[in-house]
């Protein structure tokens, strides 16, 4: 559990948001953060007994939270998510997509069409229709917010998760793509980009002591992030302060090389 009670901040005191694949890692403390500083959060996730389990830990912590699964690449539970996330609190007016998979590790050139094809499915695709579907919602609220989780691969790709990388990259695209629609709108989306976060995704990174050593000699900050180092960036996006934000990526890698 995050050591959040420091953060008195209600930046979001009256928004709704809803944070996709947040039982764990990332997605869970992002919806922690942003329960924290007010926010009423849908969480989801594939798995029922994860989703069950985040909220006790939410709630216990006094936040309010609710939870449903939602598996992002059926049509049907993008649909529930966004009507319960309004059933419950009204509206929406944050939108943070954090849904992604990486069923590859090796070459690029060993990747499977198959494997191609789910990972720019999930990680691209359903994120297009997360953004599409939700605009009805932040419309009728007058506005609100979008975060995008890529990652910093998508600037530096990993040689193990090539396409993955190259998914992540095509996120970049479309945080820029979307923005002079979304302007019109008065809505607001950006993307955050973790570098090597200590998780249950990135485990195949560092489960080794020798792989943990040589991935963090490459860090300037010479460690691993962690999972709610992630979650300040979104708060951040996503509220009042950043109004005159839109378009942008913040990298959260302790200096990890991944633009100028």
């Amino acid at each position: 559990m995050s050591n959040l009670g420091k953060y008195k901040c209600k930046r979001l005191d009256g928004k709704v948001a809803i944070v996709t694949a947040s039982s764990l890692g990332i997605g869970y403390c992002i919806a922690e953060r942003l329960a924290h500083e007010g926010a009423k959060v849908v969480i989801s996730s594939r798995k029922k007994h994860l989703v069950d389990k985040a909220v006790e830990k939410l709630r216990e912590q006094g936040l309010e939270v609710h939870g449903t699964v939602c598996h992002v690449g059926l049509e049907e539970d993008r649909e529930k998510l966004f009507k319960l996330a309004t059933d419950l609190y009204g509206g929406l007016d944050i939108l943070v997509s954090n849904a992604a998979i990486n069923p590859s590790f090796g070459s690029v050139f060993d990747t499977e069409e198959e494997t191609w094809d789910k990972i720019f499915e999930i990680n691209v695709k359903d994120t297009f229709l997360l953004c599409k579907e939700a605009l009805p919602y932040l419309e009728k609220r007058k506005g609100g917010s979008i975060v995008i989780v890529s990652s910093i691969a998508g600037f530096t790709p990993f040689e193990v998760i090539g396409a993955y990388s190259i998914s992540k990259t095509a996120l970049f695209g479309m945080v820029k793509a979307f923005v002079p629609e979304l302007t019109k709108r008065n809505i607001r989306i950006n993307a955050i980009a973790p570098g090597v976060i200590k998780t249950k995704f990135t485990q195949a990174m560092w489960e080794t002591r020798d792989i943990e050593k040589s991935t963090e000699a490459i860090i300037p900050m010479k460690r691993l992030g962690r999972p709610e180092e992630c979650s300040g960036a979104v708060a951040f996006l996503v509220s009042d302060d950043a109004s005159y934000v839109t378009g942008e990526t913040i990298v959260i890698g302790g200096g990890l090389v991944s633009r100028l």
